[in-house]
């Protein structure tokens, strides 16, 4: 069994239900600063890129893992099975600001995403707003328990205890037939970035 798949079974069939995903900002009791993030339309590298002198994409992981409970049918799928996943820390000034976690189906074509498999540690932010062909959905909305996994994956990766709940939204992105769904978790560092011009 490998890592991924123990972890699913782990998880159960929690994360649907504890996630809690809304199509406006409202229903998550958001403060006006953190309100601000959620709902901006810009590029997030590019906003994040303008409060520090220094961003970086580290990549955690890109490999094939089952979808979480509360993404697969927004990503057209039937239940929940096998994706290609990406995952990443967004840092400003090698702070910690931003959780990313992007799923595309199994059954996407190179045509679809012809760069998704080699980002590296380049933006996947920056291609897809440079791409005409991409098509953006409409931003969700969500306050993530510590129950929720990508939570449970951070506070890993960090190494820390995070808060009760962080604030996150995701968005769904057609390009051709294919599908990509990207999940921003914000992280507590981000209050403590710079304001532009300062």
């Amino acid at each position: 069994m490998t890592q991924g798949e123990a972890e699913a079974k782990a998880e159960g069939k929690t994360a649907a239900t504890i996630a809690g995903w809304h199509a406006h900002v409202n229903h998550v009791a958001a403060s006006p600063f953190m309100r601000g993030w959620l709902t901006d339309q810009m590029s997030l590298t590019v906003k994040l890129m303008q409060r520090c002198r220094q961003f970086r994409v580290q990549r955690l992981v890109q490999e094939r893992a089952p979808a979480l409970h509360d993404e697969f049918a927004q990503i057209a799928l039937p239940r929940r099975l096998q994706v290609q996943q990406r995952e990443v820390l967004l840092r400003c000034d090698e702070r910690p600001v931003v959780y990313a976690h992007t799923v595309v189906p199994l059954s996407a074509t190179a045509a679809d995403w012809p760069f998704f498999g080699r980002l590296g540690e380049r933006s996947l932010g920056t291609t897809l707003f440079g791409d005409p062909r991409v098509r953006r959905g409409e931003l969700e909305y969500a306050r993530l328990s510590r129950r929720h996994p990508l939570l449970r994956r951070a506070a890993a990766v960090l190494n820390t205890e995070l808060p009760p709940f962080l604030y996150a939204r995701r968005c769904l992105y057609r390009r051709r037939r294919g599908l990509l769904l990207v999940t921003e978790v914000f992280l507590p560092g981000l209050e403590n970035l710079h304001t532009p011009g300062r």
